[in-house]
């Protein structure tokens, strides 16, 4: 299946989320109220479920995206590029509905499916959460509400499933499968916990604009591995 897959049909892409709320302390009693529900499976050694706080930027209830990263593969005199453009804002709601404006571009210029790691679990359903939440109506794509996964498979790639192979409790991180298939990746990444922090205290959009592109190429670099073809180096990265 791999090998008959059109690399150049497919838009990769990456998320980054924080906190709807700086700190715990900032939440209204009721959505205080609502993440100790939340957590009450979680806690385990008797920890309050505000210690758990800065987790809140995994779940669309409690989080939102401030950064999309798409990109695609091309071609420039035999060598592979990788042209990235990522949508960033404070306002939500502004940021899904200039992706999905573009989206509808990328769509029309051939790009047909869409692809990230864990995609399946964490990137699509967020995205799609998150639209709902802010009232931004969904592209077809992503309309995938109640779908069998064999119904999604041909638009919807990830990284993560083709790694599983069928096993569904094996969950293996993009770093780790990039250090197993020799895909160099930057020495200068921020660790995904400390996003919120950065986004929150440091108010450092820019940082992590390149951490998630950066993410958003080593997606792309997998899949070609998966594919046996020629990976693309960082330096052939362009940000547009």
């Amino acid at each position: 299946m791999l090998e008959n897959l059109n690399i150049e049909e497919i838009l990769f892409l990456d998320i980054e989320t924080v906190p709807l709320a700086p700190e715990y302390g900032e939440l209204t009693e009721k959505w205080k109220e609502l993440w100790e529900h939340k957590m009450q499976y979680h806690i385990t050694n008797g920890e309050p479920a505000e210690d758990l706080y800065d987790r809140a930027g995994i779940y669309a209830e409690f989080g939102k995206i401030i950064c999309i990263s798409a990109g695609y593969v091309t071609q420039k005199k035999g060598e592979p590029f990788f042209r990235v453009k990522s949508f960033y804002d404070d306002d939500e709601k502004k940021l899904i509905k200039n992706f999905f404006n573009a989206w509808k571009k990328f769509a029309q210029a051939g790009k047909r499916r869409l692809c990230a790691h864990n995609g399946q679990e964490f990137d699509f359903p967020y995205i799609a959460r998150r639209a709902l939440v802010n009232s931004v109506p969904l592209p077809k794509i992503l309309d995938i509400a109640g779908a069998k996964p064999w119904e999604i498979k041909e638009q919807l790639i990830d990284t993560l499933q083709l790694w599983k192979f069928g096993d569904y409790k094996h969950y293996t991180s993009l770093s780790l499968l990039c250090e197993l298939f020799n895909i160099p990746t930057p020495k200068d990444d921020i660790d995904g916990s400390q996003v919120a922090k950065i986004y929150w205290e440091e108010n450092d959009i820019d940082r992590i604009i390149r951490y998630c592109e950066k993410d958003t190429l080593a997606v792309a670099n997998l899949l070609l591995k998966y594919k046996g073809d020629k990976i693309i180096p960082f330096e052939n990265l362009v940000s547009v």
